[in-house]
């Protein structure tokens, strides 16, 4: 028999009865049941019930055992009594018997329980992540995105996909976050930058005539961490395409995406073909580029129905100037006074002043509360017909510049679908964002500036945009970005673009941003060179992986689905970094601190 074990914890079955078996593993629980003792034995494989009686020579060790005591046990296999069987467990028809025990790993007492999963600060559970990885729902969770990474890696190969690997050591990534820097031991006073995604390494790959890429690439940036965002790391499916327009990208992807939904989202529906929602739509309907298309509601522009109303509030924004807005916020069956004097309350505790609101119940079709009066019963039938609003619904507004409220109006159709129980919690409701803006005006400088992403190209006739002079302001505003984002549920799984191929173009797109040639040059010159030398039309997009595992985990934060993650000040606890180094490591990096001073 093997040193350690004949079977794993999960392994065995009514097949097994009369064996003598060997079994290793962690004391997951460990219950005396009047004399008899019952230990929960567990490995990464599953739990077998075993049982020691005063009988068996191993009973006098196993009352010394402990909760995460690391044990050999050997035994015979028995159907467990009628009627304390365990349906839940694939090993639950069984036991096993033990005669013999031998302690492999003592444990101290634990800094935190693993059966059980209860709720534990987090700052204990990550120094002893160790620990919190044997508990059930985390080890399921890892396991979970091993199987995701590699239905995705197969569905990327089966799509004629190639994998390489890009280099973590290399130069500042055109990212926009800030660099993680190593310092170089034999370039003094020069640094490496950890890749904030494989951005220009994909782009070179294509012009170097490598057709079809994928990597499951590590990216690092040095960002304040949120729910969705690990600080420090997180691993995407970066890929890139030669010779494409962005529906050739979305046929590419979108099945890869829908298929993993689909595979691993436990009979949830999942959108069968994603729509295109144009960015502009998107905001003006929903109030994000990130919109949870589960949620039923959508805004609606009603400022004409406020236009020289009673209402002074409203009427007088409209009226100071011709861009100002009013947007309703419908809420189907909100129709009474202390769901509105929730929303409102809730509007107030975000920093607002408030939030109109009207309100139609039996009897008032022309609409109560107090905007209800101001405007009077024919405006109030009016917003109600424009909205499709009936007795026992409601509807809130917003008014002001649409870009100073529409993140607040978004937060609010969010607040709506969540306090009326809107939101479908049985779906997977994908989508793709469209049209960004390529260039937006930028206050504080007085200047036109890159919307988002410098790299994308512009969605103009390439000639028309080559002659664009600065009176052309308008069309420049109002041009879009060939670049596109993929949404699921709220969350924005990945951004991807058609890049900008031609240098002519992107000298002309810096140009216009206020960039001179020296900036590109010096910031970006190895791919301007490249590009110079014979690039193909190329796009791609890189769907971020942690974030694909969260929404299947149905975990609402990525330390969740991630091994060894870091906490919200970007420290590794378990670890312990960043910690500090010697003189002796500095000198030979040729490093003098200069650190804040203590306050």
């Amino acid at each position: 028999m093997h040193r350690y074990r004949s079977h794993t914890c999960g392994a065995l079955r009514d097949g097994d009865i009369g064996q003598d078996v060997r079994l290793s593993g962690w004391c997951h629980r460990i219950r005396d049941h009047g004399g008899v003792l019952f230990i929960d034995l567990r490995d990464h494989y599953g739990l077998t019930q075993v049982v020691v009686d005063p009988d068996s020579p191993a009973f006098k060790l196993a009352e010394t055992l402990r909760s995460e005591w690391v044990v050999r046990i050997d035994g015979k296999v028995r159907k467990r009594p009628s009627g304390t069987e365990n349906a839940e467990l694939p090993t639950g028809q069984v036991e096993v018997y033990c005669k013999e025990i031998e302690v492999l790993g003592p444990a101290g007492e634990l800094p935190m329980p693993v059966f059980g999963d209860q709720d534990y600060p987090e700052e204990i559970r990550l120094k002893y992540r160790f620990l919190d990885l044997r508990r059930e729902k985390l080890h399921n969770n890892i396991m979970l995105r091993g199987r995701i990474i590699d239905s995705l890696r197969k569905r990327m190969k089966d799509g004629g996909f190639f994998e390489f690997q890009t280099p973590i050591l290399t130069a500042s990534s055109p990212e926009g976050a800030r660099d993680y820097l190593v310092p170089s031991r034999i370039h003094p006073g020069k640094f490496y930058a950890l890749p904030q995604a494989p951005q220009q390494f994909k782009q070179l790959l294509m012009v170097a005539g490598f057709d079809r890429y994928f990597q499951i690439a590590p990216c690092f940036r040095d960002e304040d961490a949120r729910a969705d965002r690990s600080p420090g790391e997180f691993y995407q499916l970066d890929l890139e395409m030669s010779f494409v327009t962005q529906q050739d990208v979305f046929d590419a992807v979108e099945p890869v995406i829908r298929g993993v939904f689909e595979e691993f989202g436990k009979g949830k529906k999942v959108t069968p073909k994603f729509p295109m929602i144009p960015y502009a739509d998107a905001m003006r309907k929903y109030g994000s580029d990130k919109p949870d298309l589960r949620n039923p509601i959508e805004m609606q522009d009603v400022s004409e129905h406020f236009r020289g109303s009673g209402f002074k509030i409203f009427a007088s924004i409209l009226a100071a100037d011709p861009k100002n807005a009013v947007w309703a916020i419908p809420a189907p069956g909100g129709g009474n006074r202390a769901s509105a004097d929730r929303m409102n309350s809730w509007a107030q505790g975000e920093g607002q002043p408030g939030l109109g609101y009207i309100f139609w119940r039996e009897g008032e079709e022309g609409g109560a509360g107090p905007l209800a009066k101001n405007i009077g019963p024919e405006r109030t039938k009016a917003v109600a017909s424009q909205l499709g609003l009936k007795v026992g619904d409601a509807c809130f507004f917003v008014a002001g510049k649409p870009k100073d409220f529409v993140k607040f109006a978004g937060l609010a159709r969010t607040k709506v679908g969540e306090e009326l129980n809107l939101i479908a919690k049985d779906r997977f409701d994908l989508c793709w964002i469209v049209d960004f803006p390529m260039f937006e005006w930028n206050e504080e400088e007085k200047k036109i500036d890159f919307s988002h992403n410098p790299f994308s190209m512009p969605n103009f006739p390439v000639d028309e945009f080559l002659a664009l002079d600065a009176k052309d302001d308008e069309k420049i505003l109002g041009m879009k970005a060939i670049q596109y984002d993929i949404v699921c549920n709220g969350v924005e799984l990945s951004s991807g673009a058609i890049r900008n191929h031609r240098p002519d173009v992107m000298k002309k797109a810096f140009a216009i941003a206020g960039y001179g040639e020296d900036v590109l040059e010096a910031k970006f010159g190895g791919m301007l060179r490249a590009l110079s030398l014979g690039a193909p039309p190329h796009g791609g997009i890189a769907p971020g992986v942690d974030r694909i595992v969260m929404l299947l985990a149905e975990e609402e934060n990525l330390r969740e689905v991630v091994l060894f993650p870091m906490n919200q000040r970007a420290e590794d606890l378990l670890m312990g970094a960043p910690s500090e180094v010697t003189q002796k490591q500095l000198r030979e990096l040729h490093i003098r601190l200069a650190l804040p001073e203590k306050k």
